[in-house]
């Protein structure tokens, strides 16, 4: 039995696939899931989930959101997502770069606080493509 897995960013579906075990950045540490995982709904971190189907693992950066899991379905929404194989390292460290730029020279907190929420984000990015 396995688990059917979509992940969603508002402009995108970034992966609608089966799948036997998915990891995700939740608010309260890494969450595993297989099949027959009780119920759940939960907030998740930024940061980079894992998928493993028949060929392997595949790992997902995602920006926070939230994920259900019911009857061996697994919906996770998130505000951005990108497969961690199609980063750049180069555009990583740049990315990372510009995001500091703007959290530092953010002067309202509504900006500081989207700022910040880039910024982690484009770290987690740099990170997952630097361990790959």
């Amino acid at each position: 039995m396995s688990l059917d897995v979509r992940v969603i960013a508002p402009n995108k579906v970034i992966w609608d696939k089966r799948a036997e075990e998915v990891i995700l950045p939740s608010q309260s540490g890494m969450l595993g899931i297989l099949t027959s995982h009780a119920p759940l709904y939960t907030a998740l971190n930024t940061g980079v989930m894992k998928v493993r189907n028949e060929t392997g693992w595949t790992s997902i950066v995602v920006m926070g959101g939230f994920v259900e899991v019911e009857k061996n379905e697994v919906l996770v929404l998130v505000n951005a997502g990108e497969y961690v194989d199609q980063i750049n390292v180069s555009t990583a460290k740049q990315d990372v770069e510009n995001a500091l730029k703007t959290f530092n020279s953010a002067a309202v907190p509504k900006e500081k606080e989207e700022a910040a929420e880039f910024l982690k984000y484009a770290q987690a990015r740099l990170k997952a493509v630097v361990e790959k």
